[in-house]
């Protein structure tokens, strides 16, 4: 596939992950979440291979590593460390390519790094446990991601042809 292509494939993936990963928490009911749970692993899988094929002229290495913890992230489970490293890679890529304006990367880069070290100290037991929607800081870290994806995405759909004339000219 073509650097446009992929790139308008991730953003389509993107606003699909949100719609799913949030539908599926506002409607609360077992098939709902469960539906919503496959889409979104489907999703995830989607985005590390086009992100991959966006980055990989950048760093080969650690745009598979980013990809991994975007496959990872779609294995049922505690996938909110993986989700939140693998973006950091990926915008730490993106960012390094000059792909996306600088904002837009550094904003994903530092609100994925902070959810990296929230999701760790909550596993760790150090805020409460296991991620908790109710408490502020949750939604005070995740907010910013959730700016950057939304931001990422329109982006993506609407400058997929640009991505090709900037960073790595593919």
């Amino acid at each position: 596939m073509t650097l446009t292509t992929n790139a308008r494939l991730a953003g389509t993936a993107y606003l699909a992950y949100l719609v799913f990963g949030i539908g599926g928490m506002a409607i609360g009911t077992a098939g709902a979440s469960a539906v919503s749970g496959v889409m979104t692993s489907f999703c995830a899988l989607v985005l590390g291979v086009t992100l991959y094929a966006i980055t990989r002229e950048q760093d080969r290495d650690l745009a598979m590593i980013a990809m991994l913890c975007r496959v990872l992230e779609a294995v049922p489970g505690q996938g909110e460390i993986y989700f939140a490293v693998g973006n950091a890679i990926f915008c730490w890529l993106l960012l390094k390519a000059r792909m996306i304006p600088a904002v837009l990367a550094m904003l994903g880069l530092v609100s994925s790094a902070a959810l990296s070290l929230l999701v760790l100290l909550q596993t760790g037991g150090l805020l409460g446990g296991r991620m908790e929607w109710s408490s502020p800081v949750t939604w005070f870290v995740w907010l910013p991601v959730l700016v950057f994806e939304l931001s990422f995405a329109f982006y993506l759909l609407s400058t997929a042809g640009s991505l090709a004339s900037r960073g790595n000219g593919r």
